[in-house]
């Protein structure tokens, strides 16, 4: 709503412009005066359009050949000619580098054209004249003044549209590569800008779409140091450093926030409560899971015993994870009933162990390796 906002308080200012490129005395008595006298009286807008390209190509030296370009190019961009357009935009820009409403002029055929690299350079261009524009001085001669109003005002509105033209192009953008490009380029003008709190999740998103997993967490990493309230970013994170078996310190962290962020989320609008549930108990799992990996790889076998008996229940869907869990459970147990001569441990070593065996998994052999070791060692039958 807020875009929509800022470009139609713009769309008043830009219809308040009147002449940058004002028309001086016209002397009907030389062929230029009279073509331009012509202009000024046809009534017909094609046949005036054709008038005026006819002045631009016999008269370009002309004085009156920047007021006849101004109303070419609003011709032109009226029509949807934005090819055209563009082409008298650069004309009247090299009679005057800082007229801000030409390169919005320019901007506007950008997008007309549905033209990327043309948005970002317009966008630019009208970005960086506006600041000069606007802090123009008062002129001293009155009938100056309504005009100079009107163009400080512009010069401060246009601004805010150069960013939504940005934003809105990357919304758009079919292009994973392209939008982010988009993005990067309004951040890096304006890091204050209208748009800013949800780029950053857009540029992850965007990033998983393009597979790109390692920008993709890097990314994630850089919104998680100051915000971590998203689930998707905690997991890809957390699950990224374990397979990688790094930062195991992270892992913990993430995972440990991942579970606190499910346990307090609210159920979103418009998801089943069937739908929320599973999607809370996967992802609970999942830290836990994480967790519990950790802790078996540093030999912390009672804690990683807790945390994997949490994520069991809750990895059920998952096969190899469950079988996983299982094995570690197992493995965990047995150590801990060897270390404590604790029977119980034991009893349940063989049990993981068991259903672990059971399962099909990368798993499943040395399960029911162990598991006859275990029995033997310890003259447990079935």
């Amino acid at each position: 709503m807020k875009r929509w906002a800022v470009v139609a308080v713009f769309l008043l200012a830009e219809a308040a412009f009147g002449q940058r490129h004002k028309l001086g005395t016209v002397n009907a008595e030389t062929p230029e005066g009279a073509l331009l006298q012509q202009i000024g009286t046809e009534a017909d807008a094609a046949k005036k359009v054709a008038l005026m390209e006819e002045f631009s190509t016999k008269f370009p030296k002309h004085e009156g050949a920047g007021w006849v370009l101004l109303q070419l190019q609003g011709a032109y961009s009226k029509a949807n000619q934005f090819d055209k357009t563009l082409e008298v935009g650069e004309k009247l820009l090299a009679l005057d580098p800082d007229d801000v409403e030409t390169t919005h002029q320019n901007l506007r055929a950008a997008e007309g054209k549905k033209d990327l690299d043309g948005i970002v350079k317009w966008s630019g261009e009208t970005a960086r004249i506006a600041p000069k524009v606007a802090a123009l001085p008062q002129p001293k001669d009155e009938d100056e003044v309504e005009y100079w109003k009107h163009s400080v005002d512009f010069a401060k509105q246009v601004v805010a549209y150069t960013e939504y033209s940005i934003y809105n192009a990357a919304l758009t953008a079919q292009d994973g590569r392209k939008k982010i490009q988009l993005l990067e380029t309004l951040q890096q003008r304006n890091p204050k800008n209208a748009y800013a709190a949800g780029i950053p999740a857009m540029i992850f998103t965007t990033y998983r779409q393009l597979g790109d997993n390692d920008k993709a967490v890097a990314t994630a990493e850089q919104i998680l140091a100051t915000d971590q309230s998203s689930e998707d970013m905690l997991l890809l994170v957390a699950f990224n450093y374990l397979q990688k078996n790094q930062q195991p310190d992270k892992v913990v962290g993430y995972s440990t926030k991942l579970v606190d962020v499910m346990a307090s989320k609210p159920k979103p609008e418009g998801i089943a409560d069937a739908d929320w549930t599973a999607r809370k108990n996967q992802l609970t799992g999942l830290g836990h899971y994480m967790i519990g990996s950790v802790q078996m790889s540093q030999s912390k076998f009672g804690p990683a015993d807790e945390t994997l008996r949490l994520a069991l229940p809750l990895v059920e869907s998952n096969a190899d994870m469950k079988a996983e869990t299982l094995f570690n459970l197992a493995l965990a147990n047995f150590k801990l009933g060897e270390s404590t001569k604790n029977t119980q441990r034991i009893l349940d070593a063989i049990k993981f162990n068991e259903q672990c065996a059971a399962m099909k998994s990368r798993f499943q052999a040395k399960a029911a390796q162990n598991l006859k070791v275990i029995r033997a060692q310890y003259r447990v039958t079935k």
